[in-house]
């Protein structure tokens, strides 16, 4: 009989030929386990592997989620015209049909590999023999690793099956959903423990750059606990962080998102991007996201920013970070591009001008994301061909901590402690402080979100669970018939570039569903070959 695809193939070379010939056949591996394991050596190559779970090496595991889930925001169009959008548009555009959407089946299933990966460490690790110290940190590493896969499958799905060890298929047949709150807790669980034993940012030594330390726990706990509305824990676990003294802003915005400056005193974790010609390694979120057709191709043209976006700048006077979130067609400079004259003569000068181009024709919106943007002399030989890049991405930083802080000083009525964190990342925008409080205050600060964390990924989860004063969450007032971004696009406000172009409907997100679309769809072959114990969510059919 097969077994529901929650423990999927397995890991170290265990043989199967295609996911239907594992799970028809007897599971192997656990003495292939119960060798490997022989020292310090094995088990810190294990939880490289863990590491690697987050994204996998390549495009389609999790980058194009993280992408979608901006496309199903106020922030980002889906952007390419020129192509097949089946794989985005039935979730982006809230079509009510995503059960079967391969993005977040693939999507679903790698994070719940990454969990395995890390129920395999935490059951082996312990009985290796090798330096104690060594050991509880690299068990800390793994709960850190499964709680962040974890908390990347609520804010998507909702409650999910926990596996909270090294089960094999036979002993997880017939598992259901666990509350939602269930899966918040654990998560947490995971979080205080990893945080107790992980080194601070400051005692690694530069060859362990980029593990997880008690920092990057603390701020991932910190974050649960906001989307789990448990603001008065989440202050206290924000202020423990920011006291320690190990994180601050950088000193200029262009320096966040920047190859020069990966691993900066801003950034708690990021996927450290090594970019090898040879074994074709790197990031693909900077060719996933970038400038299609443009000469020889910049990029695949997935998730390009609204002019909602950009007026959500411009209204604001936030002019030094719009110029480094959004590059627009007909732009003469680029921040932080030393030679667009050589990038314009590559795309044929197309405008005729100097200045970058976008194809209108290919591109919903001529804007692409400036942050994942990568300078023209520094890209790698082979950028267009390859789509790999080794620009790192960043998981969580400080200026997210800040104003997870700040929201959360706002909630449980701290509003002088929150206007000084908000302003600290509104000062670094060279904006003026705010002097606002209650909700004003809480406004501005998720106005703030919003300008600062620009394409990264944060939007959707924020707008899912912020309640306004209506009583509805944001995303539903956005959305729908009526929502505000609908009405601004396909009213007298909209952009007449992305109004020409209606090989991406304007009126993204008209059929959204309050009672259906704050969450993403269970991955229909994980309810099939369940028999239904694992239940869909409301909506879904």
């Amino acid at each position: 009989m097969k077994k529901i695809f929650l423990i999927p193939l397995m890991l170290l070379g265990l043989a199967a030929a295609s996911c239907d010939d594992f799970l028809d056949e007897d599971v192997r591996g656990q003495e292939n386990l119960d060798t490997y394991f022989e020292g310090a050596e094995d088990a810190e190559a294990f939880i490289v592997g863990c590491y690697n779970s987050i994204s996998n090496y390549t495009w389609w595991t999790a980058e194009r989620v993280w992408i979608l889930s901006d496309m199903c925001t106020d922030d980002y169009w889906m952007g390419n015209t020129s192509q097949n959008q089946e794989e985005y548009i039935s979730l982006a555009h809230y079509q009510g049909v995503g059960q079967s959407n391969g993005s977040i089946s693939d999507f679903w299933q790698y994070r719940y590999k990454g969990i395995l990966s890390c129920n395999i460490a935490l059951d082996r690790i312990p009985g290796v023999s090798m330096d104690e110290t060594l050991k509880a940190r690299l068990i800390a590493e793994a709960k850190f690793l499964r709680a962040y896969l974890y908390l990347e499958l609520v804010k998507n799905f909702g409650g999910v099956p926990l596996v909270t060890g090294f089960l094999m298929p036979n002993e997880v047949e017939g598992i259901t959903r666990s509350e939602l709150a269930d899966c918040y807790a654990f998560i947490e669980k995971d979080l205080e423990d990893a945080a107790a034993v992980l080194p601070a940012r400051s005692k690694l030594a530069a060859s362990e750059v980029g593990r997880a330390t008690s920092g990057a726990a603390l701020g991932l706990l910190g974050k649960a606990q906001v989307y789990n509305e448990e603001f008065a824990k989440a202050k206290e676990t924000l202020y423990k962080l920011i006291q320690t003294g190990e994180y601050d802003l950088m000193p200029d915005f262009g320096q966040v998102w920047n190859i020069d400056y990966e691993n900066n005193r801003e950034s708690l974790f990021e996927v450290q991007n090594i970019y090898d010609e040879t074994y074709k390694l790197g990031g693909n979120i900077p060719m996933i996201s970038g400038n299609r057709d443009s000469g020889d191709m910049d990029g695949w043209g997935w998730g390009v920013p609204t002019a909602n976006l950009e007026q959500a700048f411009i209204d604001a006077g936030d002019t030094e970070r719009l110029r480094w979130t959004i590059i627009k067609s007909g732009d003469k400079t680029v921040a932080g591009e030393d030679n667009l004259a050589g990038l314009v003569a590559k795309q044929g000068d197309r405008n005729g001008d100097g200045s970058y181009y976008i194809n209108p024709s290919a591109n919903k919106s001529q804007r692409v994301s400036r942050k994942y943007y990568i300078p023209f002399d520094k890209r790698p030989a082979k950028f267009d061909k390859e789509g790999l890049s080794p620009l790192n991405h960043i998981i969580l930083r400080y200026a997210d901590i800040l104003l997870l802080y700040a929201e959360a000083c706002n909630e449980t009525g701290d509003d002088v402690a929150a206007r000084s964190a908000l302003n600290l990342v509104r000062n670094r925008a060279k904006l003026a402080s705010v002097t606002s409080a209650g909700t004003a205050l809480r406004d501005d600060i998720r106005r703030e979100r919003r300008l600062e964390l620009a394409t990264e990924g944060h939007r959707l989860y924020d707008i899912r669970r912020w309640t306004e004063d209506n009583g509805k969450k944001m995303a539903c007032n956005l959305f729908g018939p009526n929502g505000s971004f609908v009405l601004y696009n396909t009213g007298s406000s909209a952009d007449p570039v992305e109004a020409a172009n209606q090989k991406e409907a304007s009126d993204k997100g008209r059929t959204f569903v309050e009672g259906r679309d704050l969450v993403f769809p269970i991955p229909l072959y994980e309810v099939t070959m369940s028999e239904g114990r694992i239940a869909q969510n409301p909506g879904w059919q």
